[in-house]
């Protein structure tokens, strides 16, 4: 049984606007998916769905081969996590203080030595600890995607969501963050617009376009030039180098008359 099945998912608005049709996937656990495709595409309806943030409204996700839109949202939250784009901590709270609200949904099971130890993991996990009495409002961009990250991993899901992870970073801490999702040990989806990152991090991809999932599997077998050129309208190339395959985009100038 895979761990996180679509089943004819989709989300259609209340004026017949289709956001998402007719996705169907099976995830096992550990693998890391990354949903890619342009703008307006439907790739954060579909991950708002997968959350269970968003209800669908036509099919159905199962996590553990239990339906999503019956699960009871402790039941949810003590399964899944999600960091979305519009993530707004008060800049008051210390790190700790911030990444420590993740346990809520656990906070009765245990005891608050247990709470302690369990939060010194995760901040250990993201490499965070330096950090811990440093309040949110002076963290750099990248520390910050780190404590969200960490926050959502107090909560101790199986699945972790995450909207543009890589999102208003610079390359160096693109890499970090992408390199802490990878090494978590959980199933992860995430959404990612920068396709030569992919390779590197992600084992699945989902390719969206026009509220419709094009294609889905394994990187290799989905993120070809073909398909990204259908999709994206750029080349897609992997040139070696050093005895590595590097992927690259080609992207031409456009002329725009007027």
């Amino acid at each position: 049984m895979s761990f996180l099945s679509a089943k004819g998912l989709g989300y259609t608005t209340s004026t017949g606007q289709a956001l998402v049709w007719d996705v169907n996937f099976d995830l096992e656990v550990g693998a890391t998916l990354a949903i890619a495709g342009p703008n307006g595409a439907g790739k954060t309806s579909l991950l708002n769905m997968l959350s269970g943030i968003v209800g669908a409204t036509q099919g159905d996700v199962l996590v553990n081969g239990h339906s999503l839109q019956s699960m009871p949202a402790a039941t949810r939250a003590r399964q899944i996590a999600l960091v979305s784009q519009n993530s707004t901590p008060d800049n008051r709270l210390t790190l700790q203080e911030y990444v420590a609200l993740g346990q809520l949904p656990l906070w009765a099971e245990r005891s608050a030595a247990q709470h302690r130890a369990a939060l010194s993991r995760v901040l250990e996990q993201t490499r965070l600890t330096a950090l811990a009495d440093k309040p949110v409002g002076q963290l750099s961009g990248g520390e910050r995607q780190r404590a969200h990250i960490a926050r959502a991993l107090a909560q101790e899901p199986q699945l972790l969501c995450l909207d543009e992870p890589t999102n208003h970073l610079d390359p160096d801490a693109k890499g970090r963050v992408l390199s802490l999702v990878a090494g978590l040990g959980v199933t992860v989806i995430m959404i990612v617009h920068d396709l030569v990152l992919i390779p590197e991090f992600a084992t699945h991809v989902a390719m969206m376009k026009n509220a419709r999932m094009t294609a889905f599997g394994p990187v290799a077998d989905v993120l070809t030039p073909d398909r990204v050129r259908e999709t994206f309208g750029v080349d897609y190339l992997v040139l070696s180098h050093e005895g590595r395959m590097i992927p690259t985009l080609d992207i031409r100038k456009t002329h725009i008359s007027t």
